[in-house]
């Protein structure tokens, strides 16, 4: 008598409808399934309340609706409705996080998914101590937020969001490059530190490794990094050039390059793994300057003298356009 029922009620379910407009339903964690219902009738994706009731119950789908948001079709039919409901279909969403942003660029990144403002979430993931909250080499979350896309549903939480990208950061220390960061005698925060400024530089992924060696070997030597992305990370605004007067503004920021020694105290920027891997691998260059083409390359040079004349080449071929 039961399999009879059940399957009167399957049949029911399975009518063919046409097929109407696509509704988007949020079911809360913890909503009865009486309310749901109430929900899936009132707006037109389902009919005949008390079979589909009976339908749920018989098959115990009524205990196993998962919370979240879907976008379901009026009149379904009760079996496919259950199921994505039970299976947990939800409606989710990308995030993409591109290389060399920072921590407020992809507070703008996640506000444009999840309903918080980009001032709240800047505020919440700014805090100086959640390296320690999430076992990171600090200080704070800057540049430890990993740039690739990740999907979420449309209710997931910042908390969610974080644990997810962090988890993604640390799964790209594998083995073998934690015994190159050894071999090197370099600190996580030091090398992630690194790696930020190379991605902040290179506009040509190719010339990463050329970049890296140019500072490797300045660390070496105890040479200014002068590396003017830490200045504009002091400064807090992006811009094109850099003036002099800029760079003694912030000449006290222990982001500033040219005044202070060695590496800033932490990351400017999310570097990428060609970046990451770029610092760990350096190119066997004896470089020690670099300027900026138009196009994205770089004159790199082995002296002071050799830089200067760079500059004006570099400068003379900006001037007379491309």
């Amino acid at each position: 008598m039961k399999n009879i029922l059940f399957a009167t009620l399957l049949l029911l379910g399975c009518t063919e409808n046409t097929p109407g407009d696509l509704v988007t339903v949020r079911v809360h964690s913890g909503m009865p399934f009486d309310a749901l219902l109430d929900t899936l009738v009132t707006r037109e994706i389902l009919e005949h309340p008390r079979l589909v009731r009976l339908y749920a119950r018989v098959t115990g789908k009524d205990r196993k609706i998962q919370a979240g948001e879907y976008a379901l079709r009026q009149k379904s039919d009760w079996k496919e409705t259950l199921q994505i409901l039970t299976k947990g279909t939800v409606i989710t969403f990308d995030l993409t996080i591109p290389e060399g942003l920072t921590l407020k660029e992809i507070a703008e990144k996640i506000s444009e998914h999840i309903e918080t403002p980009t001032d709240q979430i800047y505020a919440d993931i700014s805090d100086t101590t959640l390296d320690k909250t999430w076992s990171l080499p600090g200080p704070g979350l800057e540049g430890y937020l990993f740039p690739d896309t990740y999907q979420f549903p449309t209710t997931v939480s910042l908390k969610i969001v974080l644990e997810t990208i962090i988890e993604q950061y640390k799964s790209i220390w594998t083995p073998e490059r934690l015994s190159r960061l050894h071999e090197l005698g370099m600190s996580e925060r030091e090398l992630m530190t690194l790696a930020s400024i190379i991605q902040s530089e290179a506009r040509i992924v190719e010339e990463m490794p050329i970049i890296s060696s140019v500072y490797h070997n300045r660390l070496q030597l105890g040479y200014l990094l002068q590396a003017d992305p830490t200045v504009i990370y002091a400064l807090g605004s992006r811009r094109p050039r850099l003036l002099f007067a800029a760079i003694d503004s912030v000449a006290d920021s222990p982001y500033n390059t040219y005044t202070h020694p060695g590496l800033p105290p932490g990351p400017i920027a999310a570097a990428g793994e060609q970046a990451i891997d770029a610092a760990l691998y350096p190119s066997e260059d004896s470089y020690l300057y670099f300027v900026a083409q138009s196009g994205g390359h770089h004159i790199f040079s082995k002296t002071l003298q050799e830089h200067n004349l760079a500059i004006v080449e570099s400068r003379s071929n900006s001037s007379n356009g491309p």
